[in-house]
């Protein structure tokens, strides 16, 4: 995964269009689109203003994206188990606050 993709995540989960950001830059929204694209690389005046629209730290913008897949295996009728398979230790006890969050809301 390229910048490009991280800049078209980070768009998205913004809800800002590619011409919301081209304009914050003052470019040309088919300029910002090849960034996403990865047409073409990003000039770097351009990466402190994109980390700063995007509320990220720099590396942010150049770093993969980390996530966890799960899946419920049950092996008999009686006994369910969920395996985790995640990718790296932040995620992991993330998880494991929201799921000691869950046990304890069900206990309420």
């Amino acid at each position: 995964m390229g910048v490009g993709t991280n800049l078209k995540r980070l768009r998205t989960k913004t809800k800002f269009s590619q011409q919301d950001i081209a304009d914050q830059l003052n470019i040309d929204r088919v300029t910002y689109a090849n960034w996403e694209n990865e047409t073409f690389d990003i000039k770097s005046q351009y990466i402190p203003k994109l980390a700063d629209i995007f509320e990220v730290e720099i590396k942010d913008l150049f770093e993969e994206e980390k996530t966890f897949h799960i899946s419920n295996n049950t092996f008999n009728d009686s006994a369910g188990v969920i395996v985790f398979n995640l990718s790296d230790k932040k995620i992991a006890e993330k998880l494991s606050l929201q799921i000691e969050e869950l046990i304890n809301n069900l206990k309420k």
